[in-house]
C-alpha cells in the first residue's frame, strides 16, 4: 500500500492557503480605509474551497512523451477570483470599504485560518505517530 502525503493531509493545505489569501485582502482593506476611490475586495472561500476539493475528483492529465505540450494551469489555490463588496452606506469619496465590516471578517477569518493549522498539526501529529508505530 502507497502512502499519499496529498491525500493524507486532504483539503487543509489548500484552505491554509486561501484563508492566508483572505488575510492578506481583508489587511489591504483596512489598511485603505481612508483612500478615496477604494474599492473593498473579498472571496468567497467556501465556493473556492469546494471548487478545489471538486478539482481533486478530475482526473489529472499526463503527458505519454517528451514531445507533447506542457500543460501550465495557474496556481489557482491562492489567486481566486476576487469580488467587489457592496458597501451598505457609501461614502462621498467613493471608498467602499466598512472598518467594522471588514475588522468582523478579519477576526472571523484569523479564527479559521488558526484551526485549520491546529487541525493540519494534528493529522501531521497522526502520520508521525503512525510512522513511529507508537
Amino acid at each position: 500500500m502507497s502512502l499519499s502525503i496529498d491525500k493524507a493531509f486532504g483539503i487543509l493545505p489548500a484552505a491554509v492557503k486561501l484563508q492566508a489569501r483572505r488575510t492578506e485582502l481583508l489587511a489591504s482593506n483596512l489598511a485603505n480605509v481612508d483612500t478615496p476611490e477604494y474599492k473593498s475586495r473579498d472571496f468567497d472561500f467556501r465556493a473556492t474551497l469546494a471548487a478545489i476539493k471538486g478539482r481533486d475528483d478530475v482526473l489529472p492529465l499526463q503527458r505519454t512523451q517528451s514531445s507533447h505540450i506542457a500543460l501550465s494551469f495557474p496556481d489557482e489555490d491562492t489567486h481566486p477570483d476576487l469580488l467587489y463588496r457592496i458597501p451598505a452606506q457609501p461614502a462621498l469619496d467613493g471608498n467602499t470599504v466598512d472598518p467594522q465590516l471588514e475588522r468582523a471578517a478579519f477576526a472571523e477569518n484569523t479564527m479559521l485560518y488558526q484551526s485549520s493549522l491546529e487541525f493540519l498539526d494534528r493529522r501531521v501529529s497522526g502520520i508521525r505517530a503512525a510512522l513511529r508505530k507508537e
